[in-house]
């Protein structure tokens, strides 16, 4: 909107107080006072024409309008180039912290990445009940990777030079049988390592229904989640 300044100000209060001082002069002055009423209407007449053509004239209010417009368009480029900037940020910001919680959690066969095709080297499979062959206890196997893939301190505890081989054969996730009383809920292993024991269906875990829906006789059936990461066990 234009902006009513001092003299715009004075403008308004000559007009205002104009025809009363008029008034009074006239009865004050005699025969003179016509004289005085025309100045004054004169007066008057070219200061409402000065206020007109600055505030109740359309082409000014149109470029105040327009100065109005071009500030608010600056504030609001400005405004975007923030949120974009803030979304680039915090995007990127929660991508790299979903890739690293991705990457520790894609350890010990707990990759969600599909296994297919099955290299036929692998030679067991999800849902197949297991003997450890040095340690005795049993277990279900819930995933397999390809070689070990581990930390890497991990795998340097797991296997000193002598066994450094084994790091690049299949490796099998374990639930434990709770039976065993082994002490460990969970295990990842070499295939060497590994015997399948036919038509043992219980083994207690507290984990199993997550992965398994039931026993066909010679394995657990895998939960729907499941069989997709893994189509051919």
């Amino acid at each position: 909107m234009p902006h009513i300044n001092a003299a715009a100000a004075l403008q308004i209060c000559m007009l205002l107080s104009a025809l009363p001082a008029q008034y009074f002069i006239s009865q004050w002055y005699g025969t003179d006072s016509a004289q005085r009423i025309v100045i004054t209407e004169r007066l008057i007449i070219a200061s409402w024409s000065s206020f007109t053509k600055s505030y109740l004239n359309l082409d000014a209010w149109a470029d105040c309008l327009k100065l109005w417009l071009s500030k608010t368009r600056t504030y609001l480029n400005v405004g975007l180039l923030i949120l974009h900037f803030r979304n680039w940020y915090y995007g990127e910001k929660k991508t790299k912290i979903g890739d690293n919680e991705a990457e520790t959690h894609s350890y010990f066969a707990e990759s969600t990445h599909v296994r297919s095709p099955k290299p036929e080297y692998i030679q067991f499979s999800v849902g197949q009940v297991i003997v450890h062959k040095r340690f005795g206890y049993s277990g279900v196997i819930v995933g397999w990777d390809v070689k070990a893939n581990a930390p890497e301190e991990w795998l340097q505890h797991k296997y000193p030079p002598a066994k450094q081989d084994l790091k690049d054969t299949p490796h099998y996730r374990i639930l434990i049988n709770k039976a065993n009383g082994f002490g460990k809920s969970m295990a990842y292993i070499p295939e060497e390592e590994i015997t399948v024991i036919m038509g043992l269906e219980v083994v207690h875990h507290p984990d199993m229904k997550a992965y398994f829906s039931g026993y066909d006789g010679s394995k657990y059936i895998m939960q729907p989640w499941l069989k997709k990461i893994y189509p051919h066990d």
